[in-house]
Formats: structure tokens, sequence, C-alpha cells
């Protein structure tokens, strides 16, 4: 008998939300998670195939048959969508940032200049290849909604781009 729990933790969530729209397999989750959230919200593989069976446990979705190299598709439950909705109404505060780039600039003193400068160099690269796709994002966007969320992670992008720019200034400053 499922045991359905109170409440979800925020990856189960996510994974809820999805399924919203209809079944997916897990590979379909990752590459969704992605593209949909992965700006603000990183889900990794392994935290959404470790999640997939505590859900279907509870009674919160429901696995297909297995199908191509034992992929199933999973669709969500009348009691999944109930505790998606108290999560959803439940509110949860200020969210706490964890990013390992800025956990990494924290600590950058302890690399050498060359490392610590490429460091910069690569995040630097990587967020404004990503700010071009935020920000195609935003003019795709339909629903009022998720261009609001588009636009805040072109702003997170480019606060992000600014630290970098702060930090490879302190840098050279201490040099």
């Amino acid at each position: 008998m499922p045991t359905v729990p109170t409440t979800v933790n925020a990856t189960a969530a996510a994974l809820l939300g999805l399924l919203h729209e209809g079944p997916r397999t897990g590979g379909q989750l990752v590459a969704e998670a992605g593209e949909r959230f992965g700006a603000f919200f990183s889900v990794t593989r392994s935290q959404i195939y470790r999640e997939l069976p505590v859900l279907a446990d509870a009674g919160l979705t429901k696995p297909g048959e297995p199908g191509p190299r034992a992929s199933r598709k999973y669709a969500i439950t009348a009691a999944g969508r109930r505790a998606f909705k108290a999560w959803l109404t439940a509110g949860s505060g200020t969210d706490a940032l964890r990013s390992p780039l800025v956990l990494r600039l924290l600590h950058a003193r302890w690399l050498a200049a060359d490392d610590r400068d490429e460091l910069v160099r690569s995040a630097r690269d990587a967020y404004r290849e990503r700010l071009a796709t935020e920000r195609a994002a935003v003019r795709a966007a339909q629903d009022p909604v998720e261009r609001a969320v588009a636009e805040f992670a072109v702003g997170h992008t480019r606060a992000v781009l600014k630290l970098l720019d702060a930090v490879s200034e302190a840098c050279q400053q201490s040099a």
C-alpha cells in the first residue's frame, strides 16, 4: 500500500510539475528539467532517477510498462496532483542560493593567478553563451509567467557576469 507523504521536496515537486503536462520517461524529465528551469533550479540525472521510484512508491506517480532499454513513462496520479498543489501553496520564505561557481570564486584565493584567471574566463564564456540562450527564451515565451521567469534567468545571468567582472578586477588590483 503506497504511503503518501504530507509534503514533497522541491525536486519531487519539479518532476510532478513536469508530469502535469503528460507522462514522461526519466530521460525526458532530465532533458525537460534542464531546458525549462535549469537556469535557476538544477536537478541532476541521478536526483531524477533516485526520485522517480520514491514518487511511485508513495503513489504520487504511476510507472508505465518498461519500454526500450528498460525505460518507462511515469504519469502523475490524483494523489500526486494533490501533493504538488500542497507544495505550491505551502510557500517557504526566501530561497537559498546554491552555486558551485560562487563557492569556487569565494575560495579562488587559494589558486595560482593563472588558474584563477582561467576559472573566471571559462565561467564568463559559459555565462555569455547562456545569456544568449536565455534571451531567446524570453522572446519565445508566450505565457506571461513563463516570460517573467525567463526574464529572471536573464537577470540572474547578468548578475553572475557582473560578479565575474568584479572578481577579475579585484584579482588584478591585488596582483
